[in-house]
């Protein structure tokens, strides 16, 4: 297993994921090629042992300034509790600080306890409650944030 920037070939191998992880808010392929085209970093966790290697999770990061937001990070159901968000995690934090960040925040469902667990563990704290965030549902997100040092 190993990560590497996703490209614009892994778009269509991500989709599914994608729908399966996050249903009616599943981002399209239009979004995906905008958020590439607008240069923010996004990795994919490939499985090798798979032939072709398999994508087996993904997340993005997007930097203004000294800024930074976390962006759909997913992990294929049978891949997880192997701590591959946790590696994704940790790529986009080194990168979020490369580029200059003070900051990252990220938004959550509230439903996501897995997820907010993985975000406290990294020293995340809620700032903010977005309500009816997630449309399709009207489920409310937190909004986390993370000072860098």
């Amino acid at each position: 297993m190993h990560l590497q920037r996703l490209r614009w070939w892994h778009i269509d191998a991500l989709l599914p994921i994608e729908r399966d992880v996050f249903g009616a808010e599943a981002w399209s392929p239009a979004m995906f090629w905008s958020e590439l085209a607008a240069g923010h970093h996004y990795l994919v966790a490939l499985d090798d042992s798979a032939d072709p290697p398999a994508v087996a999770a993904y997340g993005g990061l997007a930097v203004s300034g000294e800024e930074a937001w976390i962006n759909n990070i997913a992990v294929v159901p049978a891949y997880r509790r192997r701590g591959l968000a946790s590696r994704i995690v940790d790529a986009l934090l080194t990168e979020a600080k490369g580029r200059g960040a003070r900051q990252v925040a990220l938004e959550v469902a509230v439903d996501n306890a897995p997820a907010q667990r993985l975000y406290d563990s990294y020293g995340f704290a809620q700032i903010g409650l977005r309500r009816g965030y997630y449309q399709s549902t009207g489920t409310d997100a937190l909004v986390m944030i993370k000072e860098l040092t």
